[in-house]
This record gives structure tokens, C-alpha cells and sequence, in this order.
């Protein structure tokens, strides 16, 4: 190898090495959001969702069992700024779940959890206070 060829090299070693520190630095400093809510769950059935088509949500998106997708109070989207598809982590539930769904005007500080069609598997959740946490703006 020539020198030539070596500093080269150590060039785009180094040029590549800050590129990954600035990305990383830009997404370390987002912050997290953190509130405690009423979680209660809910099932793709028209006694529970809208009538006529109980696997399509607010949005539009269409709910499959197995997604891990979560409605939420509009008090969430306007006064503490959840939005369509945000990504939001549910204290002692594995994974990471998407904003998908609205729930009716009269709810406050209350997320409904989607659990596909087992009704039984909602029913055993019930209605839990558990802590939410999300990316501010994201």
C-alpha cells in the first residue's frame, strides 16, 4: 500500500467516524416524554369501534391482530403532543407501539391498547394505571 493510499484511507476512516457521531449525537439529544394514563384494551368488534368496518382506525390504517398499536384521549394529541403514528413505550409491555387510533372526546389522560380480536386476553387486561413514554416531536 503507498502512502497515498493510506491516508487516504485514514481520510475516509475519519470522515466516516464523525458522520456517525454527529447522527448519533442529533438523535441523543431528543427527549423523552413521560405520563402516567389510564390503560384499559380494546378489540376489533363493532360493539367496541365504529360500525361497519371494526378493523379500520381513525386514521385510516387497517388493524390486524398480532399489531402492537394503541388508541389514545385527544387531550393526548392536543394538550401533550402524541400524534398519528407516534412510537410510544408502555411501562411492563414488551415492544414499542404506534399511535393509530383516536378514542371518544369524553376520555382524558387514557390509552386503549388494541388486542386484535381476543376478546378474553382485553377482558383480563382490564383498566390499569401504567406510565407511557414517547419521543417529544417525533
Amino acid at each position: 500500500m503507498t502512502i497515498e493510499n493510506n491516508v487516504a484511507m485514514k481520510k475516509n476512516t475519519i470522515t466516516y467516524l464523525l458522520a456517525i457521531l454527529f447522527v448519533s449525537g442529533m438523535f441523543s439529544c431528543q427527549s423523552w416524554e413521560t405520563l402516567e394514563v389510564t390503560a384499559t384494551a380494546y378489540n376489533s368488534v363493532e360493539a367496541q369501534t365504529k360500525k361497519g368496518d371494526p378493523f379500520t382506525a381513525a386514521w385510516g390504517d387497517k388493524l390486524e391482530p398480532g399489531m402492537k398499536a394503541i388508541a389514545v384521549s385527544r387531550d393526548l394529541l392536543h394538550e401533550y403532543g402524541l400524534d398519528y403514528n407516534t412510537k410510544v413505550k408502555i411501562n411492563g409491555l414488551p415492544g414499542t407501539y404506534r399511535v393509530l387510533d383516536k378514542m371518544n372526546k369524553r376520555w382524558k389522560k387514557r390509552i386503549d391498547i388494541y388486542m386484535g380480536t381476543d376478546i378474553q386476553k382485553a377482558r383480563e387486561w382490564g383498566k390499569q394505571q401504567v406510565e407511557i413514554s414517547w419521543i417529544a416531536g417525533n
